[in-house]
């Protein structure tokens, strides 16, 4: 087993999480197999139940695992589908500790951080690795060097480097060089700090990742290398990017593949690049800008939305369209009409998941103006019930019709509660959750828009369109186009609309750079044609 560990100093929030990927992208061109694991120290067993202001978008695995975004990060950049096993929290690690003590698996003895806990966690890292069939193993550590949280985590690490051997295991470190003063200087004090942290506990880094606004000046580079203890050609600068996919071309422009090659005494094979260059190439040329409305909950925060965002990356670097995103919390429509006007100006609209009633009636305002104003729609998740909402307000003429999550003593429940979901007695791991098979009507839109009929789409979500209201929505136009395989409504599509589709999975977390999602795709085909058929005067900036 080879392992390769990518920690952080200074702040959190550095691009940990990109610099894992990218290093594991670039092995992975060298045709070394791969697998990543990222530790995140909280003590939640998971990230199901966190808001997403508190730790961004929850991205969920085929299994139903709900995990760190990082998790999604990993997918896009090997290309790879991941496990519940490679998201490693402390909770998890407890849980599973206590639950031997329990057991008596530990013959009597006073269970201890050392060695129990980081045996546990060595266990874990090992067995994944296996499991996976993985030459090298990457594992993230979550938070910064220093953090109380992390202690176990990075001692059980130290362990592991002993283990394992020379030649079996190398240390990444990622700081923060901030340019401050009114000359630009770039400070590394930062950065001796970190490294002097991480020394202290018994973890010499290999490899600094300088993160900036700015390259490094070969000074510069020097001196981290002479106050860090490592090689100048182990400095290595990665300032900030016009997009995350260009990262593991700048590592490879700074010799990063060989070095971990020599490092891990890993073949060092000629990287194949090929796709990867060719969707880059087509993201920087991408001309015909266009505009998605995107109406949320937790626009504030950006990365609560981070796998749409990057979907429509994909669509860009794909198509060669400017694909352009504007913000709108759902909260503002209602006390501001007139951010209607500039939603309508917009080429598309999409609505994304979220819970709660805060922000429904904005949402069901978006989805009105994208129905009347014929703009191509796509409703994800709670957006995808929000538009059922609307249309039986609106076109059934059933004014008080919402979903039960909102109004549980509604007259018209066109949205309720999933029937499994009445009796379960906690919130953490009891969603519907994880990849479902979905069958598409044959003759529909949506199946000619992903070109087959039976698909397996993730899901995350506790209520469903209520089947009884189904006959009426297809006599509005508004027609079943998939189904899970126990009769559930996956999917619908508006009628003599150029682009108005609802889905109750969430496309985005499969969405990758070399294979955009269609119903991404398609949303922006279709908001292209719009602004070609009917150009419109550039909308004012959105107020997010």
């Amino acid at each position: 087993m080879k392992v390769l560990v990518v920690s952080g100093g200074v702040i959190s929030g550095l691009g940990k999480g990109i610099t894992t990927s990218s290093l594991g992208r670039l092995l992975k061109a060298r045709g070394i197999p791969v697998t990543i694991v990222k530790i995140d120290p909280y003590l939640n067993v998971d990230a199901g139940t966190m808001n997403p202001y508190q730790h961004g978008e929850v991205f969920v695995l085929d299994d139903g695992t709900e995990a760190d975004l990082d998790l999604g990060n990993y997918e896009r950049f090997l290309g790879q589908s991941l496990s519940g096993g490679h998201n490693l929290t402390t909770g998890k690690i407890y849980r599973s500790v206590i639950d031997k003590e329990r057991r008596g698996d530990y013959l009597g003895n006073t269970v201890q951080i050392i060695p129990h806990v980081t045996g546990e966690i060595k266990r874990t890292i090992r067995e994944l690795a296996e499991a996976n069939g993985a030459e090298v193993i990457l594992v993230e550590v979550g938070g910064t060097v220093g953090d109380i949280e992390s202690m176990p985590f990075l001692e059980a690490l130290r362990e592991l480097s002993y283990e394992v051997g020379e030649g079996h295991m190398a240390f990444v470190h990622t700081t923060l060089v901030p340019v401050v003063g009114p000359v630009g200087e770039a400070k590394t004090k930062p950065t001796q700090h970190s490294v002097r942290e991480l020394r202290a506990i018994g973890i010499r880094p290999n490899v600094i990742i300088a993160r900036g606004p700015a390259p490094l000046s070969p000074d510069i580079k020097a001196k981290i290398s002479l106050f860090c203890d490592v090689p100048p050609e182990a400095v290595i600068s990665v300032p900030d990017q016009a997009t995350i996919y260009e990262v593991p071309l700048v590592l490879e422009a700074q010799g990063v593949g060989p070095l971990l090659a020599r490092l891990l005494r890993l073949p060092d094979r000629e990287p194949e690049y090929a796709a990867w260059k060719e969707f880059l190439a087509t993201y920087r040329r991408a001309d015909r800008p266009i505009e998605i409305a995107v109406v949320g909950k937790y626009t504030e925060l950006r990365d609560a939305y981070l796998s749409h965002a990057e979907a429509f990356h994909h669509c860009q670097g794909h198509l060669g369209v400017e694909v352009g995103m504007q913000w709108y919390d759902a909260e503002d429509l209602t006390r501001n009409p007139a951010l209607l006007g500039r939603i309508a100006r917009s080429d598309g609209l999409l609505v994304p998941g979220g819970f709660g009633a805060r922000g429904v009636e904005g949402k069901v305002q978006a989805i009105e103006l994208a129905r009347r104003e014929q703009i191509p729609f796509l409703g994800v998740c709670y957006g995808f019930q929000m538009a059922a909402v609307e249309l039986a307000r609106n076109v059934l003429g059933l004014a008080e019709a919402n979903t039960t999550e909102v109004a549980p003593a509604t007259p018209e429940p066109v949205v309720c509660l999933l029937e499994e979901q009445k009796t379960l007695p906690g919130l953490g791991g009891t969603m519907r959750l994880g990849a479902q098979k979905v069958l598409l009507t044959p003759d529909s839109a949506l199946a000619r828009l992903y070109g087959k009929t039976e698909l397996w789409e993730r899901h995350r979500h506790r209520y469903e369109i209520n089947p009884k209201y189904l006959e009426r929505f297809a006599a509005a136009g508004l027609s079943v186009a998939g189904m899970s395989v126990d009769g559930r409504v996956e999917a619908f599509e508006l009628a003599g609309h150029p682009f108005f589709f609802g889905v109750q999975y969430h496309p985005e977390f499969l969405s990758r750079p070399e294979s955009p999602h269609p119903l991404y795709l398609g949303l922006v085909r279709a908001a292209v044609a719009r602004k070609e058929v009917a150009p419109r005067a550039a909308p004012a900036p959105a107020v997010a």
